[in-house]
């Protein structure tokens, strides 16, 4: 028995990273590779099977894994990304929240048949959209403005909102009818607002008091952190069913927009542990569908997935903008996203198993049709929102900005340089003196690692689409441009060359799929250039001309001048790269490093002539 356990348990893991793995080299939404994993080692291939290997307990791992998604998500949210769009996001939340909910529940009804009961209570649990499907589609898509905060903070704060009306008509059921639940409904919605949202807020306080003061060691901080999570759950939900969700999310904003303790760390764990519990939960969840009930399943179903993505969701949006200022192709695009995720198919997963046991079998269609309302939204948003995008206008579909990994001397004087000619630039540094630096320069600069997921979602790249990685330490530029491939495309994505790519050992160098694009040349290491720094080298900005070339850039600073930027009309901003020779010519703009020379009468003229700033 115990050997049939460990093979259960070490096939979700497995599945459930293989199926993330594969999402990411194929460009393809996770949460499809991983239904399909569940469906093909569950109910068709018969290796996986949850409810035999968990048992009594399957359903309370869902519950407390879901709080710690949501919690994560919480974390993800600040505040200073919705103050000129704080109304519109009330708005989603509420009348949106209704609008769905009545609309669903009304399509369930009259298009597949369902009783009111459990129309109801499938219209409630579709008012939960899905973050872990909709941050990493805002991340391909980078809308341009106020568009990708608002989708964000919606699929987030939407998720406990949906699961407390859920609940609520829940009780309604078991009390047997609205008539006799009405007197439950005012005690349940104070108990998961306001007495949910209060203990959420302890739950941060609590952790900041502990780390603020140092009454926790950093090795157990992780640890602590998670405890208070789950002490915050569990104490919400015994007040009111559910209501931990809406205590954990809170709690994660409350920590976010905090500024007496860094959470960075707090930050990058949860981060490791979400993949872990979505891949796990995805394969379990889905592995637990009886085989009759697979897709294609029931064309009633499908054509209701077609009525939420085509009606509801639209007029859900329309009802909540309409006398907002978003224009009309920002409402078009927040109407076209709407997937839903890991938390909706775990609350109809736990409630119909409860509805069953007390005796409501009605119900017991609830989970194939949720799990195609996934698969269907998550595959449509998943490959139309891109393209729609850009037929909207609202991302960029060529944006020209830098990324930089590093923010030290001379990364920030090629930044300001890019800057100053108009491009948007934006660097990472985990050296809070180099940070700093960047931004008394004017530039917009963020303290952390360049490898953090979280970072993804508080950098601001509008208008930005190519990463250059210039740390000093050659394996972080290669994970960085690894992490930003899928953003950006292997094309943009570039790094310093390492210390052991010289010509003579050429052995070294690591593979293009390992790797980015190398910059420059093949000598132009970080130590390289970090030398010719210090002996009085500089970032030099060139207007090319017939008369200024190349070659006379050459002649008066030296063979070792080193283009790194080209600007032209026609081609906008060019990276120099090892692999790629650009030419410059007249008109064009050469950004390049050039080492101190001497002031003559003659040089001071070429360098007269060659300024343009």
């Amino acid at each position: 028995m115990s050997e049939h356990m460990l093979i259960g348990l070490g096939s979700i893991i497995v599945l459930g990273i293989l199926a993330q793995w594969l999402a990411w080299r194929l460009h393809l939404p996770a949460i499809l590779l991983l239904l399909i994993c569940g469906f093909v080692a569950g109910p068709v291939a018969g290796i996986l099977h949850p409810d035999e290997l968990f048992g009594d307990v399957l359903f309370p791992l869902v519950s407390i894994s879901v709080a710690i998604i949501l919690f994560e998500g919480g974390l993800s949210l600040r505040f200073q990304e919705v103050k000129k769009v704080g109304t519109v996001v009330t708005s989603l939340i509420t009348v949106g929240a209704l609008v769905t909910w009545i609309l669903s529940s009304l399509a369930a009804n009259l298009i597949i048949g369902l009783p009111l009961a459990p129309a109801l209570l499938i219209g409630a649990i579709l008012v939960v959209t899905g973050p872990t499907v909709i941050i990493p589609l805002l991340r391909q898509v980078r809308p341009s403005g106020r568009i990708g905060p608002i989708v964000k903070w919606e699929g987030i704060v939407n998720d406990p909102i949906g699961a407390i009306i859920a609940v609520i008509v829940f009780e309604v059921i078991l009390e047997g009818g609205l008539r006799h639940g009405v007197g439950i409904i005012i005690p349940a919605v104070f108990k998961s607002l306001v007495l949910g949202g209060a203990i959420g807020i302890a739950g941060a306080a609590a952790i900041v008091l502990l780390l603020r003061r140092y009454l926790v060691p950093d090795f157990l901080q992780n640890p602590v952190a998670l405890m208070i999570v789950l002490v915050t759950f569990l104490a919400s939900n015994q007040i009111q069913t559910e209501s931990g969700l809406l205590a954990v999310t809170v709690m994660g904003i409350a920590l976010a927009n905090q500024r007496f303790v860094s959470i960075r760390h707090i930050l990058e764990f949860k981060e490791n542990l979400r993949v872990l519990l979505i891949s796990s939960l995805f394969v379990i969840l889905s592995a637990r569908l009886p085989i009759d009930q697979l897709i294609p399943g029931d064309l009633a179903n499908w054509i209701f997935v077609a009525v939420l993505i085509i009606i509801v969701r639209p007029l859900a949006v329309l009802a909540s903008t309409f006398k907002s200022k978003l224009t009309v192709n920002e409402k078009l695009f927040v109407s076209w996203m709407a997937p839903r995720g890991i938390v909706a198919a775990a609350v109809t997963s736990v409630f119909v198993l409860y509805l069953s046991n007390a005796g409501y079998t009605q119900f017991e269609p609830l989970i194939p049709l949720i799990f195609q309302v996934i698969v269907g939204t998550v595959a449509i948003y998943g490959i139309t929102a891109a393209p729609v995008a850009r037929k909207l206008k609202v991302s960029k579909p060529n944006p020209q900005g830098v990324l930089f990994a590093g923010a030290h001397k001379w990364s920030r004087e090629m930044a300001k340089v890019l800057s100053d000619l108009g491009y948007r630039v934006a660097m990472v540094d985990s050296n809070w003196a180099n940070v700093t630096s960047a931004r008394h320069l004017g530039l917009r600069a963020y303290y952390g690692s360049i490898l953090s997921e979280d970072l993804l979602d508080e950098l601001q790249l509008e208008g930005i689409g190519r990463m250059m990685a210039l740390t000093p330490n050659d394996e972080v530029n290669s994970l960085a441009a690894l992490h930003f491939v899928d953003l950006f495309g292997r094309s943009e994505v570039y790094q310093l060359p390492p210390t052991g790519t010289v010509k003579n050992e050429k052995r070294k160098e690591l593979p293009m799929h390992l790797r980015g694009r190398y910059l420059f040349n093949e000598d132009a290491t970080f130590w390289t250039i970090n030398q010719r720094f210090q002996k009085g080298a500089v970032v030099k900005r060139t207007s090319i001309t017939e008369e200024f070339n190349m070659e006379r850039l050459r002649s008066m600073y030296g063979e070792q001048t080193l283009p790194i930027f080209l600007i032209s009309e026609s081609n906008g901003l060019q990276i120099f790269s090892m692999e790629t020779k650009i030419t410059p010519r007249p008109g064009d703009t050469l950004v390049s490093i050039v080492d101190p020379i001497e002031e003559t009468p003659h040089t001071k003229a070429d360098t007269q002539k060659s300024a343009d700033s």
